[in-house]
């Protein structure tokens, strides 16, 4: 039987200036009301990055208040998921899962994910913490000269740079986890700024998988999104998070960038993920996203907004 919660007032509690929240009077743990879910989605908006307590949220869970939000994608279009668990990917230090890189959440497709969850399960007692970056404020922080150039570019992201795979690790699990990443080749072209299809803001919509500037060379590429990155993750935009056990993260993966801090040497770390399918983006000119190489329909269908 599944229970649904009761509409409350829920308390939303400000943890950085420009980016970060944690949410109370909620049990996520239960069947949510529209009421509820409408706002949390407002809370969301204006703070981008939400915290749970996630104490007795199982797998099922997981995926149940996900839901809350839209059709969830499968976990990634190349790494294998859970067992048993399609919708799930297991964020594992002992299986390649220290994705020490900034990055967007699969912006290698053309409609990535429009939101993504991650639950504690098993954290080091020490380091570990996820770092989350506000591309709106980054974006806004632009001298005009920049926000003017940066609104007429596109980048072609790709998952052939791995992530997920920090340059350190070598030898063949290393290449395994590197075939495995790169097995189906994804090429898509999106804009350097997204206009959010709910709130109207603007962000920069680079991060790790952005490979080049459309019309420029590979060297011109990387110091342009150099300096567009260097606003991204100046201190001011960025919530680190500190996890503690029975935890849900929320954020917008529309318009933030994430970063998993690999700072707690071989100890154990495990995270679920599960993320909300997405639209495709729209830069400030209207044009949307379009596919330069590879079909990502068995991860995600295209959301309507």
């Amino acid at each position: 039987m599944t229970v649904t919660d009761t509409p409350t007032r829920i308390e939303v509690q400000k943890v950085t200036a420009r980016i970060g929240a944690r949410v109370t009077g909620v049990d996520i743990t239960r069947e949510l009301e529209p009421e509820t879910v409408a706002a949390i989605r407002g809370a969301l908006n204006e703070h981008k990055a939400l915290v749970f307590d996630a104490t007795g949220l199982d797998d099922a869970g997981q995926q149940r208040f996900a839901r809350h939000f839209g059709e969830l994608t499968t976990a990634h279009p190349t790494v294998p998921a859970l067992d048993g668990e399609p919708n799930i990917l297991p964020v594992d230090s002992e299986r390649g899962g220290r994705a020490n890189q900034w990055h967007t959440d699969v912006t290698f497709v053309v409609s990535p994910p429009q939101l993504s969850t991650l639950r504690s399960i098993i954290l080091p007692p020490y380091g570990g913490e996820t770092l989350i970056a506000n591309s709106a404020t980054a974006y806004r922080d632009l001298p005009e000269p920049l926000r003017a150039f940066a609104d007429t570019l596109w980048a072609v992201h790709s998952n052939v740079y791995d992530y997920a795979v920090p340059a350190r690790e070598l030898g063949e699990d290393h290449e395994e986890r590197r075939k495995i990443f790169t097995s189906i080749k994804f090429e898509t072209a999106h804009p350097v700024v997204r206009v959010h299809p709910i709130t109207g803001e603007r962000g920069l919509f680079i991060g790790g998988f952005a490979q080049r500037i459309v019309g420029l060379s590979g060297s011109e590429s990387r110091r342009i999104l150099d300096i567009f990155q260097h606003y991204v993750t100046r201190p001011e935009n960025v919530l680190r998070w500190r996890w503690s056990p029975n935890e849900l993260v929320l954020f917008d993966n529309r318009i933030t960038q994430h970063y998993a801090i690999d700072n707690y040497d071989d100890l154990p770390r495990r995270l679920h993920r599960v993320t909300v399918a997405g639209d495709i983006p729209v830069g400030v000119d209207g044009g949307r996203s379009s596919v330069i190489e590879g079909d990502a329909s068995h991860y995600t269908t295209v959301a309507q907004v």
